[in-house]
């Protein structure tokens, strides 16, 4: 029996050599790596290496050499498939069911390997013909070296529906094989696979051993509606596990023990040409656990570079979020905010390497910037309000699992708390009948909300609607009295019939807040049960004859954002079901929330424990977390994903 090679990388990313050997070897630091005494042969002279960045051990006074699964082997006399289930246990992975030795899946991922190289030597070809002319003119304008672009194999999918595809079946590659790699897209409602990356500058993402295992490409063309686009899930990729250019960043990281987190793939190249080589980017998507776990395994405190706008100060309170259960003694996260406007290649082109270098030193540690969110989004302006930004910087600090940083954040966040009410009291007493200009708030990051906040702290100043009282129907009227996120379920329905056909089990159960929009529900399944041919015309004069006019207004009216364009008439039918499907989760997960709550609630009222005190606090957050995410499309055409969504052209 085997574990595949994706599993055994997870636990490896997670549990650094050191913390494994540490527990039968007392080693000492050496430089950048490890020391100790030999455990496979007596000795009184340290012989005996661990090096975390590379991995593995190596004893010279026995020639033994290893990783962790080799080392409970040959200390503990453990089997493999003991030692890989006791360091699962300890990097907190559930067990997978082990896998038959199955030469055609070993095959498989060799093919796979072979197919993705393939694709970017195409690639790579096809940026240096006379196709690639307008590609290169991008990459000009970006003003990459030839040598930049050599590095990171940088290329170009030809704009085509079977450029690719007719190469790699050229090169002996089936059709299924290319879908199963992400290359084409198909599926059953699809006749003819097509190519997935099309008229993009293309980038590869590799391993950390360096082999190919997916792509992100940059559209050329600014109507696409996916500016950048990520590979699907595949058996050898997964986003959530993979960092761009960690395989060439972890080496300088090491060495300069730093490692800079950015948002999109351009900057990553761009800042490696400036001389900024330890910089690496996460894949589309917010940083995760296992993206943590590879930081750390290389650096104690990795920089995250965010944009100095709003769209940045809500990732990096995302990152935030997804770090605080995480923390260990000596590992966190800095922050680095850039300008408001510029992002790091802007910075670089606009002002030089020392500009990012002075922002890069002057990175905030995590405790300063959750405290900052708390207290630009809080209102100090009474004491039961000062009471709740302190029970929320509490509860925020009890996501930490480990003990002693959680006593640790806890006293700091209070001690920071009352500073800054100190500070603010003192400005309210200066301030009073004088024309002298406030003092600064304890702020290092401005923006909208810490100016509405700094209108209302003030004790006996104005006090403004949240919000969330301001969302609501109570005071917004009627165009707002329509949930949003059902709304747009409905919506997308009755533009969408075929969607009523192919769930209609699912719609029939599914929970609504809404009664106009319950009745629309039902109208639409009605619809569907008396139609022949389902098409939008024929479900609009059903409806229409069941009077609900009026509701399918207000819906239509409530669709004013950008991410809700895969509800329009037009979109195509992958994008459709896909944001469909997305959505209806999110909706599905608020009522899962929202039931707990109350749940929680009435806990509260029959004891008034702290638990349940604490519970209410965590699924509050929850619920807010869920329904302030930024509102950015989050599922491209065909279901692709798309990355960074603010590179300049």
């Amino acid at each position: 029996m085997r574990f595949t090679p994706q599993f055994l990388d997870d636990i490896r990313a997670r549990l650094p050599v050191s913390q494994v050997v540490g527990r039968k070897v007392a080693l000492k630091k050496a430089g950048r790596e490890w020391r100790g005494l030999s455990p496979f042969k007596d000795e009184k002279t340290p012989s005996f290496f661990v090096n975390d960045q590379k991995g593995f051990y190596h004893c010279f006074a026995s020639g033994e050499h290893g990783d962790i699964f080799t080392f409970l082997m040959k200390t503990e006399g453990l089997a493999f498939p003991e030692s890989v289930e006791r360091l699962a246990q300890e990097a907190g992975l559930q067990m997978p069911e082990p896998v038959a030795q199955d030469p055609k899946v070993i095959d498989q991922r060799q093919r796979l390997y072979q197919l993705l190289e393939t694709s970017a030597r195409f690639f790579q070809d096809a940026l240096h013909s006379h196709i690639g002319r307008d590609a290169r003119d991008y990459i000009d304008k970006r003003g990459l070296k030839l040598e930049t672009q050599a590095t990171f194999r940088i290329g170009y999918a030809p704009d085509g529906r079977s450029a690719l595809k007719d190469h790699l079946a050229g090169a002996g590659f089936s059709i299924d094989e290319m879908i199963t790699s992400g290359m084409l897209i198909g599926g059953e409602d699809i006749a003819t696979p097509y190519d997935r990356f099309r008229n993009r500058v293309m980038f590869p993402i590799r391993d950390m051993k360096g082999h190919v295992i997916a792509f992100g490409g940059r559209a050329l063309d600014p109507n696409q509606p996916a500016k950048y686009l990520n590979s699907p899930e595949t058996p050898l990729f997964h986003k959530g596990h993979q960092l761009f250019n960690f395989h060439h960043a972890r080496q300088p990281a090491f060495q300069s023990e730093r490692m800079v987190i950015v948002e999109g793939y351009m900057d990553v190249v761009a800042l490696s040409e400036a001389g900024f080589e330890e910089t690496v980017a996460p894949l589309g998507t917010a940083l995760t656990q296992d993206q943590m776990a590879l930081l750390w395994r290389v650096v104690d405190e990795p920089v995250l570079c965010f944009d100095g706008d709003e769209a940045g100060r809500k990732a990096a309170w995302r990152s935030i979020d997804t770090a605080l259960p995480h923390l260990q003694p000596g590992k966190s996260l800095m922050f680095a905010f850039l300008p408001d406007g510029m992002d790091p290649d802007d910075l670089v082109r606009a002002h030089g390497k020392d500009a990012l270098e002075k922002i890069l030193s002057r990175a905030r540690p995590m405790i300063e910037v959750l405290f900052d969110r708390a207290w630009t989004l809080g209102d100090i302006s009474t004491p039961e309000r000062r009471a709740q930004l302190e029970t929320q910087l509490i509860a925020a600090s009890s996501q930490i699992s480990d003990a002693t940083i959680r006593g640790h954040y806890q006293r700091e966040l209070k001690s920071r708390l009352w500073t800054a009410l100190r500070q603010a009291s003192q400005q309210a007493a200066g301030n009073t009948d004088t024309g002298r200009q406030r003092q600064r708030t304890p702020f290092q990051t401005r923006g909208p909300a810490q100016s509405r906040y700094e209108q209302n702290k003030l004790p006996g100043g104005p006090i403004s609607a949240s919000a969330s009282l301001l969302k609501s129907g109570l005071v917004a009227g009627d165009g707002a009295s329509l949930p949003h996120r059902e709304a747009l379920i409905l919506a997308t329905m009755v533009n969408h019939p075929h969607l009523i056909e192919d769930y209609a089990e699912t719609i029939s159960a599914l929970e609504l807040t809404s009664t106009a929009l319950s009745r629309l529900r039902d109208g639409l399944l009605s619809a569907q049960a008396a139609e022949k041919v389902l098409d939008r015309p024929a479900i609009r004069s059903q409806l229409s004859k069941l009077g609900l006019d009026r509701v399918i207004d207000q819906v239509e009216k409530s669709i004013t954002h950008r991410c809700d364009k895969f509800a329009d008439p037009e979109t195509g039918h992958d994008e459709v079901e896909a944001g469909w499907r997305h959505t209806l989760e999110l909706h599905q997960r608020e009522l899962g929330l929202r039931n707990a709550l109350e749940a929680a609630e009435r806990l509260w009222h029959a004891e008034e424990s702290e638990d349940a005190f604490n519970r209410i606090l965590e699924l509050k957050q929850q619920m807010d977390r869920l329904n302030s995410a930024d509102p950015e499309p989050t599922v491209p055409t065909s279901g692709e994903t798309g990355t960074k969504q603010s590179d300049a052209a």
